[in-house]
């Protein structure tokens, strides 16, 4: 292994060694202490929309209400759906789906965010139940998932026809792609999404430094 490669997530360590993350966090702390391997400190990302901070753990529909932006969300799917392309990657192919479209207080769609929950327990009833307040990370904390840790990749890619129809854009027009993966604290799997950002509204912000 080369100087100045980066390592992959403790999740994805974890699995591909088949051991605890409990476990896996003592292994790097040891290759740490015999200076193998070293952390970067200061190192975070933040999502702004419109130049204001938001706080993703809180759910990207409470996040946006603390910032004061006036965004209406619409549930375009919420229902139970097999995902056999998944399993290998989430140990199950049974999930709830759920769509939603978020606009601006002119109306004009800015974000397009697809979601994927186990369909476990008594979370394959939340089709018929709803969300409570209209949030999913709120209603998910009800049923005792609690985001933890996972990862977040952002990049960017022109619009499908079928996107570029819902978010009323020409094909083509090139959106901000977030892809968030969440564990809760017993690091099971809990939420899956995909969110397609207008970059007009939505930037990354890199902080980096011990400062941080």
């Amino acid at each position: 292994m080369a100087d100045g490669f980066l390592l992959p997530g403790e999740h994805q360590l974890a699995e591909e060694f088949a051991v605890s993350r409990g476990t896996l966090r003592e292994a790097l702390a040891e290759l740490k202490r015999r200076h193998y391997i070293a952390t970067q400190s200061g190192v975070g990302s933040i999502v702004t929309f419109d130049g204001m901070v938001l706080d993703q753990r809180s759910g990207w529909a409470q996040a946006l209400a603390d910032t004061g932006a006036q965004v209406s969300t619409e549930i375009l799917r919420f229902e139970a759906v097999t995902r056999a392309d998944l399993f290998s990657r989430f140990g199950t192919d049974q999930f709830i789906a759920l769509d939603r479209l978020r606009r601006a207080a002119d109306g004009t769609p800015v974000s397009l965010e697809r979601s994927l929950m186990p369909a476990v327990g008594d979370l394959e009833s939340l089709p018929r139940i709803g969300l409570i307040d209209n949030s999913l990370t709120i209603t998910l904390a009800a049923y005792g998932y609690v985001g933890a840790d996972g990862d977040q990749w952002i990049g960017a890619e022109p619009l499908s026809d079928e996107d570029a129809e819902r978010l009323g854009r020409p094909i083509g027009t090139v959106f901000l792609k977030a892809s968030r993966t969440t564990y809760d604290r017993r690091e099971r799997f809990m939420e899956h999404v995909e969110s397609l950002l207008d970059p007009v509204h939505f930037r990354l912000h890199l902080q980096f430094g011990a400062s941080k």
